[in-house]
């Protein structure tokens, strides 16, 4: 595979611009993931190059690579986030709002291998403080499945015995499974993705919402 191409030496920002220096980095380093599909074949270097700074440039914006990376996937599953919303939003059953959020989930992330791989399918020690665990758990795409969830549970259709939490938990488990094989065994014999989204939708739906 041939490597990027280098882009012109970049003007530098005025003064204050910083904040739309940050953005361009970002751009890049996101174009960068796409085109090679490889979080290895993205370097700081890379990524100055495709910019048109130097690699201190960079440095000054994100402590590093880990950070960059992670700030990268950030954007994308801010999203994921609105996906999901629109998605949930659209029902007006709530039942149907979760599984609207499930189908939408296991598309965006098969959609995006490289992206999901780094955020929910590396090494916890290689996480940056910012996207700990505990942060996860409490914003964005996991918060609104929470919601979702909730709304079953106020409408007194969640199945006894389990709160919403651990269905919360259970249903990223399930969607998460389909996401994560389908990215690290991509030529495995698999269904049609949108049979295999129906399928396994409409059997956790039925386990836990009776």
């Amino acid at each position: 595979m041939m490597g990027p191409m280098s882009a012109a030496p970049r003007t530098r920002s005025p003064r204050g611009h910083g904040d739309e220096l940050r953005e361009e980095i970002l751009d890049a380093a996101e174009e960068l993931l796409v085109e090679t599909q490889s979080e290895d074949a993205v370097s700081i270097r890379s990524v100055a190059d495709r910019v048109g700074v130097t690699a201190p440039s960079i440095y000054r914006h994100f402590e590093d690579k880990a950070s960059l990376m992670f700030s990268v996937c950030d954007r994308q599953f801010d999203r994921l986030d609105a996906e999901l919303r629109a998605h949930r939003e659209a029902e007006t059953d709530p039942v149907a709002a979760v599984m609207a959020c499930g189908r939408a989930y296991i598309r965006f992330g098969v959609a995006h291998p490289e992206t999901y791989r780094i955020m929910f399918m590396g090494h916890s020690d290689l996480t940056p403080e910012q996207y700990r665990d505990e942060v996860m758990a409490e914003h964005g795409a996991f918060a609104g499945l929470v919601q979702a969830v909730q709304a079953v549970a106020d409408a007194g259709r969640l199945r006894p015995g389990i709160d919403v939490m651990q269905t919360t938990g259970l249903l990223w488990a399930n969607v998460h499974g389909v996401v994560s094989l389908r990215i690290s065994k991509p030529n495995f014999p698999w269904p049609d993705l949108d049979e295999q989204i129906d399928t396994h939708c409409g059997v956790i739906c039925a386990a836990l919402f009776p």
